[in-house]
């Protein structure tokens, strides 16, 4: 049986088989006039790069369970963006994909072929990552996990509607449905965060670093949707140059700034974050006799 993931990239791949090779669409993002666009690439692998090591290096002496475990979980958001982007560098998730009629985009042309360049392999990168992010963001307002998890659920909901409305070809209409659907996903989760999570982290003893994650994230992830509606896969004001920067700008807000802020808090083990050695098990510790 294929896995779960290499069957997704074969299935992008299928719908995105315009003859167009990764060979061709490399040397069309790194061999032509696309410098700034193979830059936003570039750029995040690095970052991600070195905020993989930094968290490798900020918690080597945590011990608590529970900061360990935002630990790593901070550490796998930038474990996904590094693998993404290679993807992307390589031209491995990227596709030509011809526009609707009455789309802006609509008889545009890409490295010989009809269609825009689509980076997918972006809400790859958004599906994978986002759960990271709302598993930390949870953890950090002491919130259980049946809603931490939910949350996860919409918002790999929210990324592979938004996908499907990045690659649908037969109707404008249609295109917007899926924007339409992914944006409901989106404000649930907003919801969850600025109104569920601030409360818990009222609670929980969290709020001063609760306040500035949410915000960022929050503020940050509104701007996904609008660069979307603005660049080429919507009404292409935008560039894909443009937009994928927009793109990078966001993701290196959302996910390695976020990171650092959570990280520095984290390694320091304050009360409100710790778990104890009981956290996260089955059964209650039992402490062995004396005979």
């Amino acid at each position: 049986m294929q896995p779960p993931i290499d069957l997704g990239f074969r299935a992008c791949s299928a719908v995105l088989q315009t003859g167009v090779t990764d060979q061709e669409l490399f040397e069309y993002v790194f061999g032509g006039d696309n410098t700034l666009l193979a830059l936003s690439f570039v750029v995040n692998i690095a970052l991600a790069g070195l905020t993989i090591l930094g968290i490798a290096y900020l918690g080597r002496n945590l011990s608590d369970p529970r900061p360990k475990a935002i630990a790593t979980a901070l550490m796998l958001i930038s474990v996904v963006s590094i693998s993404s982007y290679t993807g992307l560098t390589s031209g491995l998730t990227l596709g030509v994909v011809e526009m609707p009629a009455g789309h802006p985009a609509a008889g545009a042309t890409t490295a010989g072929q009809d269609g825009v360049l689509v980076m997918w392999g972006r809400y790859l990168t958004w599906t994978f990552s986002t759960p990271f992010i709302l598993i930390v963001l949870g953890m950090i307002a002491g919130s259980n996990w049946t809603k931490i998890l939910t949350t996860c659920a919409f918002t790999i909901a929210m990324c592979v509607t938004g996908l499907a409305a990045a690659l649908t070809t037969s109707s404008l209409v249609l295109r917007w449905w899926w924007f339409v659907l992914s944006s409901t996903f989106f404000l649930v989760i907003v919801y969850v965060i600025l109104v569920d999570w601030t409360a818990e982290a009222e609670r929980t003893g969290t709020t001063d670093l609760f306040r500035t994650l949410k915000l960022l994230t929050v503020v940050g992830w509104f701007g996904y949707p609008i660069l979307w509606a603005l660049g080429v896969e919507g009404i292409a004001i935008l560039d894909v140059a443009t937009t994928s920067w927009g793109y990078s700008v966001l993701d290196i807000i959302t996910k390695y700034i976020v990171t650092f802020l959570a990280m520095f808090y984290v390694i320091d083990e304050p009360e409100s974050i710790t778990g104890g050695a009981d956290y996260s098990a089955s059964l209650p510790r039992v402490e062995p006799s004396d005979d």
